[in-house]
């Protein structure tokens, strides 16, 4: 992502942690970035492409945790525990990531259409911005893919894939149960290994 994207992008979010969207102006997000009110305009195309944006970055961001949470283990059941910690802990901290995995967005928050709009940017990552963006249900769905992917070996057998599929998604819904309604401390682990505890997700 070229750099005064990426810096308009921070300075967007940061406005956000201070003020409600409404009044974040993109004048004030463009000094930020030390760049001219024009090139954000060039980059974003309006406010909306910005919002668009930054809840793609955010999303993307979020993804890319979730790679990470199961990369980190060679166990299964540890690898799907990171990710559960992974993903109460990003929404605790991303007000934009608690949004967009649960669907409630605060007055504060901007509020994109999740479907495609038009696009007429000649800047790549906006015409991706103004793509479909994610649901909640998406989010359910490619974190337990990804999930089913990274823990499948080539020769897991479709019964045992066809458990762990069920077993990641349980992993991903008990989660998101902790974003709505967090627990206490460490306590996320607990519940997700006791969710899995009489899952086949061990044996593969």
């Amino acid at each position: 992502m070229p750099a005064a994207r990426e810096s308009l992008l921070d300075a967007a979010y940061t406005a956000l942690g201070r003020r409600p969207w409404s009044a974040v102006r993109m004048v004030d997000v463009a000094a930020a970035a030390g760049v001219s009110r024009q090139t954000l305009y060039n980059e974003f195309g309006s406010k909306e492409g910005l919002a668009r944006a930054l809840v793609r970055r955010e999303a993307d961001g979020y993804l890319a945790g979730v790679e990470r949470a199961l990369a980190a283990h060679t166990d299964p059941r540890d690898r799907l525990t990171a990710t559960a910690e992974w993903m109460a802990s990003a929404a605790r901290d991303n007000a934009l990531v608690r949004a967009m995995l649960t669907g409630c967005w605060s007055e504060r928050l901007p509020t994109p259409t999740l479907s495609a709009v038009p696009s007429s940017s000649a800047v790549p990552a906006q015409r991706r911005a103004d793509g479909p963006l994610p649901s909640p249900r998406d989010f359910v769905q490619i974190v337990r893919d990804r999930a089913v992917t990274v823990l499948t070996g080539p020769a897991a057998a479709t019964a045992d894939t066809a458990e762990l599929v069920r077993s990641c998604e349980l992993a991903v819904r008990v989660a998101l149960s902790c974003v709505a309604a967090p627990p206490g401390e460490g306590s996320v682990a607990e519940l997700v290994r006791s969710a899995l505890v009489r899952q086949r997700v061990d044996r593969l």
